[in-house]
């Protein structure tokens, strides 16, 4: 790269905690260079679900070639980089291993630092790319396949965790629906194109709120609920509607996290609240959380789909912020599969 000022902060962003291979160029925090993405859809469909040893073995073959294909297309070098970000964990170990190992032979070979990653701020900060002008203090639901949190944040580095899951995350439930329902994976997707067709309140799923002020979820009991009903009527000769079905089990969830949230922000004041995670490209999640934030004149944000599921842009995002505060990581850096936010 023959024209870059020395002012420009180019952050190469790796992400590969689960089942997508990404890398991504970000140039002063806002200006996406590039955004490569190998995605295992197709090879773990035949599965149900994502096999990890499957998925690390698929980061292994298409690691370099996506790194390499994110630097050429940002028309950028190694020695352009000032840093290297990468998820670190939560994630799948071996999958999240092969970033990590990848990150930190790229930035030792360049000589620049080296950046961890919390793969769930990485999420939240999707917002960043695509809504510069977010301010703080906001309120973030996380809703992905393994994580559903509520998330307060005063400024970079400084939040509290208002709540999160004790069981299934929404984006699991829907996934282990879906397989039930026979709809495929990834589940989300699916059961929210079934469900286009069916009646959501063809069925009365429970709602579960827990304690009465409590911001957790719990989304085993959903599940359980929709199990239960395709299984009484298997046993009774009944042939169930999949798309009420689809349909029912979408509106409940929703109707959970839609109610967390708002008891969020009544609780916290926040006058701006993120959707993030896979689950946040969900319409109908979207359409309902926007309808009652703006009742009382709140402001939602969330990235475009292509941003909600994993994918380094959001890690390069994500450091660029961690680069700015100078919060870098050793070259012993590990991955950490149960890495919470803390």
């Amino acid at each position: 790269m023959t024209e870059k000022r020395r002012s420009d902060i180019l952050i190469l962003g790796i992400e590969t905690s689960c089942d997508e291979t990404s890398a991504a160029v970000l140039k002063n925090g806002t200006d996406l260079l590039s955004h490569i993405i190998a995605s295992q859809i197709a090879t773990h469909q035949k599965y149900g679900g994502v096999v990890p040893e499957v998925a690390s073995r698929e980061h292994i073959l298409h690691f370099r070639e996506v790194v390499g294909q994110s630097l050429k297309e940002a028309g950028v070098d190694f020695q352009d980089l000032a840093a290297v970000a990468v998820t670190n964990g939560p994630g799948l170990v071996g999958s999240l291993l092969v970033g990590v190992a990848g990150a930190k032979a790229l930035a030792y070979a360049a000589g620049v630092p080296l950046i961890g990653i919390n793969h769930l701020e990485g999420h939240i900060y999707a917002n960043f790319l695509m809504h510069p002008e977010l301010e703080f203090p906001f309120l973030a639901l996380l809703v992905s396949g393994g994580h559903t949190h509520l998330v307060y944040f005063s400024g970079h580095g400084d939040f509290d965790v208002l709540g999160h899951t004790r069981d299934d995350a929404a984006g699991e439930a829907f996934d282990k629906i879906a397989r039930a329902l026979g709809l495929g994976y990834p589940g989300g997707p699916q059961i929210q194109k079934a469900a286009e067709h069916g009646d959501a309140f063809a069925f009365e799923f429970p709602r579960a709120m827990l304690e009465p002020g409590s911001l957790d979820f719990s989304f085993s009991g959903m599940k359980s609920a929709v199990l239960n009903t395709m299984n009484s009527a298997r046993m009774k000769g009944i042939e169930l509607s999949v798309p009420d079905l689809a349909a029912s089990f979408q509106q409940s969830v929703v109707d959970v996290l839609v109610r967390k949230a708002m008891l969020a922000q009544q609780n916290t004041g926040a006058q701006t609240v993120l959707l993030a995670g896979g689950v946040a490209a969900n319409a109908l999640l979207r359409r309902n959380l926007a309808e009652r934030l703006e009742e009382r004149g709140v402001k939602l944000l969330y990235p475009p789909p292509a941003l909600c599921t994993d994918n380094g842009a959001m890690i390069a995002t994500a450091g660029y912020y961690h680069y700015l505060d100078r919060d870098f990581a050793p070259l012993t850096l590990n991955a950490v599969p149960g890495l919470g936010l803390a």
